[in-house]
């Protein structure tokens, strides 16, 4: 059957396999917090059923309700008939903006890009002290998160690596742009091109990335082949750290946050544990943890568009570390840092931090 929208030629037997269990309700980080049906994947299901049906349209009624999603998989990874509800709500609202229906803060993020190289329309980013576009092993590639919000996390990261000795250089980077493409639009063509421009140029063999969303952008978008095709090897930082024993430790009781971009997304949940279990020899689990932890709240454009709910459910998570009794949270995702320190209420005491972020303030101090 010939669907009227690109959602149904690509996802309609997807859609029609979900046998309303429910079991996605257990674990939707949207449903969880406004308990409001049509939020969590199976509601989202019904409404594109709908939809399929010539009952309702793709049009400004249903914005709040497909565009509020983290796209962060907890639903796909507990769905026992298989359904992939990110990738379907990826194309509904490509097909949405198509139609010309779509969150401003969306509208206004592809635009940004349009006329500028990063999310936050930002001029000059933090000069953060090393040499750029040289010949170098490696290419240490920040994202925006980390050249413009969470500078000190980006900073500690490269004082590492300087530690560690690693043949490394930075880039004139742009927006990897992958983002684009979870709130209905294209990643930016010309923005790809000229990363893939700029790394293939200093002789790299490899790119050690600080964000897991442009990890997951590097390696499995086709505007990104290049890099493939040139035998440049795609690594996120917690993959490249696992490897060294910086030689220090703390006595205090660390848990790590799973961020879905590297977990879910990337099934990259041990690097992680291995180098913060060779520093922490308190090192605490929460309740919900790899495949099952819970979202920070921050993806799928969530935070932008809808930051008090983005906020609570990041709330909601830190809840777990308080349950846990750690009193240093973990992390390698600078979203997720930014998302959750926003979200620490005063009298919480622990303190959040990439994992690179704490290890060099452990180093400093054995200094």
């Amino acid at each position: 059957m010939e669907g009227k929208y690109e959602f149904e030629k690509k996802f309609r037997d997807q859609v029609l396999r979900c046998s309303s269990c429910g079991f996605c309700r257990a674990v939707c980080p949207v449903f969880g917090l406004t308990k409001r049906p049509a939020f969590n994947a199976r509601g989202k299901m019904l409404v594109l059923k709908e939809v399929m049906d010539g009952n309702i349209e793709l049009d400004d009624q249903l914005i709040e309700t497909l565009f509020q999603c983290t796209t962060c998989a907890s639903c796909s990874e507990q769905c026992p008939s298989g359904v992939q509800p990110p990738e379907i709500m990826k194309q509904v609202r490509k097909d949405m903006v198509h139609k010309g229906s779509c969150h401003p803060v969306f509208e206004g993020m592809n635009q940004i890009l349009q006329e500028h190289t990063n999310i936050y329309a930002e001029d000059e980013p933090e000069d953060f002290e090393r040499a750029r576009n040289k010949k170098a092993e490696y290419v240490f590639f920040i994202g925006c998160v980390g050249s413009y919000r969470e500078d000190e996390a980006t900073m500690a990261t490269l004082d590492i690596l300087d530690h560690l000795k690693v043949d490394y250089t930075l880039i004139d980077e742009v927006c990897c742009s992958g983002a684009l493409e979870d709130v209905g639009f294209e990643i930016n063509g010309r923005l790809a091109e000229k990363n893939v421009e700029l790394i293939l140029e200093t002789g790299a063999k490899a790119v050690i990335t600080g964000c897991p969303y442009c990890s997951r952008t590097f390696n499995g978008k086709p505007q990104y082949q290049g890099l493939k095709d040139a035998g440049v090897e795609i690594i996120h930082i917690s993959q490249f750290l696992k490897d060294f024993d910086l030689g220090v430790k703390t006595d205090k009781a660390v848990t790590y946050h799973d961020p879905c971009d590297l977990g879910r997304h990337c099934d990259i949940y041990e690097e992680p544990r291995e180098t913060i279990r060779k520093i922490a020899p308190n090192f605490v689990e929460m309740r919900h943890n790899r495949a099952d932890a819970l979202c920070c709240g921050a993806g799928g454009g969530v935070r932008g568009a809808f930051a008090k709910n983005s906020i609570a459910m990041a709330r909601r998570r830190l809840e777990e570390v308080e349950e846990a009794g750690a009193e240093i949270v973990l992390t390698e995702c600078n979203s997720c840092v930014h998302n959750l320190n926003n979200a620490k209420l005063r009298a919480q005491k622990f303190k959040i931090y990439t994992t690179s972020q704490f290890l060099w303030q452990l180093l400093e101090e054995q200094d």
